[in-house]
């Protein structure tokens, strides 16, 4: 991993994605009675940055733990670039960040050695990823007590570390203040810039006009819409998603 013209690239010699792309043909998941997703036919495309957007308890969790391969569809299929299972080049942080009681380096060398890279590999990716996300000075520090924007960075940092081809994050930014949403921002684009994909659901409808390329829009576990980011808070086709943009601009 390195950063070269303002971006963060997970390697040089990179020939192509795999796993990529993410295709979901009539998926659903139930739980019990309840139907969290309902029908979904999504494909997420190599090196696109995607925002998945709705109400609260519309399916955005559910479906970034789909697309992750951590949540089993119960009717449709899924594939990651023609593979049945989900390849080892994807991270995902989730939106309270869970870090070891160690410091921040040590963190991010425990998922390099779960992946089994030698150590002067993890030491160059250690080193790397804590540059690249502004947290080089307080590397030997305990990850516990650092404060929320800088551990959401951290989460980000170790996921980064393993030039992950997908990085899927689940509304990193729901807790943080502006200053630090921002800057999780910024780290984004420079990850998205760097050549890997985004898939990244959040609430706040502002950032989802910064940083989306597509929308992806949930309610009630269907997805109603999957446009251009700007055609859809231009003219949003489905009633559902038209409701949803009129209620926040109140």
């Amino acid at each position: 991993m390195r950063r070269a013209n303002g971006h963060v690239r997970a390697r040089a010699d990179a020939t192509g994605p795999r796993g990529l792309p993410i295709s979901l043909d009539g998926v659903g998941v139930r739980r019990g009675a309840a139907a969290l997703l309902r029908c979904v036919d999504l494909v997420v495309a190599a090196r696109t940055r995607t925002l998945v957007i709705g109400p609260n308890g519309s399916g955005k969790s559910t479906l970034m733990r789909v697309l992750h391969g951590l949540v089993a569809p119960t009717e449709g299929r899924i594939d990651w670039g023609g593979l049945a299972a989900p390849p080892r080049g994807q991270a995902m942080v989730f939106q309270r960040p869970i870090l070891l009681r160690r410091s921040a380096a040590r963190n991010i060398d425990y998922a390099l050695r779960i992946a089994e890279l030698p150590r002067a590999e993890r030491l160059r990716r250690i080193d790397g990823a804590l540059a690249a996300t502004g947290l080089a000075a307080i590397a030997a520090q305990s990850a516990r007590t650092l404060s929320g924007g800088e551990q959401q960075r951290l989460a980000i940092a170790r996921a980064w570390a393993l030039a992950p081809e997908v990085l899927f994050l689940d509304e990193p930014t729901a807790s943080l203040d502006p200053a630090a949403s921002r800057a999780i921002e910024a780290l984004v684009r420079d990850i998205h810039a760097g050549g890997t994909t985004i898939v990244m659901s959040t609430h706040n409808l502002a950032q989802a006009r910064r940083l989306g390329e597509r929308i992806v829009f949930l309610h009630e576990g269907r997805m109603t819409e999957c446009t251009d980011a700007a055609e859809f808070f231009r003219a949003p086709r489905s009633p559902e998603a038209a409701a949803f943009l009129e209620g926040e601009r109140l």
